[in-house]
């Protein structure tokens, strides 16, 4: 069952240019930043009430971020769903049509196991799902 939105992913061109940007927008420090390798990817974290921000900075010039700053430049890239059984939710939603990018899920950021829904089945929107991975042991 999805339960709230977790976060939402906004990809930017260089994170030591746009935490600070954040930072006095959103009137909080970055509280965490870490590599995912897998996806190509840096990010950095915001909390603002039980709310989340992630910013997405590419690492190689074929990631998924990179090809998405390419086509679409910097801003919204996509809506995190926490959910509390991920392979359930993954498993529901290949059965209502949905066509995923990942059938089961991977290592993401900030302790989460993840998995991504094609856009183009979800009305072009990028959702992933997310779970923490404490709770998917």
């Amino acid at each position: 069952m999805l339960l709230r939105i977790e976060h939402l992913g906004i990809a930017v061109d260089s994170l030591s240019e746009s935490i600070p940007i954040y930072e006095a927008l959103l009137n909080t420090p970055c509280y965490k930043q870490e590599a995912v390798s897998s996806e190509g990817v840096k990010t950095a974290f915001f909390q603002i009430g039980p709310n989340k921000i992630e910013l997405l900075e590419a690492t190689s010039p074929d990631s998924p971020i990179a090809k998405f700053l390419a086509t679409k430049g910097k801003g919204f890239h996509h809506v995190a769903f926490e959910t509390d059984d991920i392979q359930k939710e993954i498993d529901r939603l290949i059965a209502s049509g949905f066509e995923l990018i990942h059938h089961s899920p991977k290592p993401g950021a900030d302790q989460k196991v993840i998995a991504f829904l094609h856009p183009k089945s979800s009305d072009k929107l990028l959702v992933e799902l997310c779970q923490d991975k404490r709770d998917n042991a």
